[in-house]
C-alpha cells in the first residue's frame, strides 16, 4: 500500500530509489471520481518502473484548472484512495497549474501521461526533457472519464 507524503518525504525516497538503482515513475492529475479507468492507467504507469509516485492536483488547483463545482472529492479523499491502490508507491498533493516544480525536484525517470497528450501539448515536456528523463504516454482505457461519468450521473431518472 501506497502513502502520502510530503515533497520532501518525496525528495528523500527518491534519493533512496536512486542510490538502489531503481526506476521511479511519476505522473499526475486530478483523480476525481476514481474509476476503473484510472486503476488500468496507474497500473500501466507503475509496469514502467520500480516505483511510481502520483502527484495530486489539490482542490484548489482543481477548482482552478476544471471549474467551479469540482473536485467533487476532497483532496485529503482522493489521496487515501489513490495510495490505497497496489501500483502506487507515494502520492504527493500539490496546489501548481503544472508538475514542473515536482518534476525538477524529484526528476523521476519516466513522467507517465494519458495517451490524448499525443494530440495536445505537454506543458511539463521541456521540463522532463531538460533533466533527460523520458515522457511516456499511456493509452486510455476506451469510454472511461471522470467527464463521462458525471455525465452519466446527471442523467439518471431521478425518482
Amino acid at each position: 500500500m501506497g502513502q502520502h507524503i510530503t515533497l520532501d518525504q518525496a525528495i528523500q525516497q527518491r534519493e533512496q530509489l536512486r542510490r538502489d538503482g531503481k526506476t521511479l515513475v511519476f505522473t499526475n492529475g486530478h483523480f476525481d471520481l476514481l474509476h476503473v479507468g484510472h486503476l488500468d492507467y496507474l497500473e500501466k504507469a507503475r509496469a514502467l518502473g520500480d516505483a511510481l509516485f502520483v502527484g495530486l492536483n489539490g482542490d484548489d488547483a482543481s477548482e482552478r484548472l476544471k471549474g467551479t463545482g469540482r473536485p467533487l472529492v476532497p483532496a485529503i479523499e482522493r489521496v487515501r484512495l489513490l495510495a490505497a491502490l497496489v501500483p502506487v508507491t507515494a502520492v504527493i498533493i500539490f496546489e501548481a497549474d503544472t508538475a514542473d516544480a515536482l518534476l525538477n525536484a524529484l526528476k523521476p525517470d519516466i513522467y507517465a501521461k494519458g495517451g490524448d497528450y499525443a494530440f495536445k501539448v505537454l506543458p511539463e515536456r521541456p521540463t522532463v526533457e531538460a533533466y533527460g528523463g523520458r515522457v511516456e504516454l499511456i493509452e486510455y482505457l476506451p469510454n472511461y472519464s471522470t467527464t463521462n461519468l458525471i455525465e452519466k450521473i446527471r442523467n439518471l431518472p431521478m425518482e
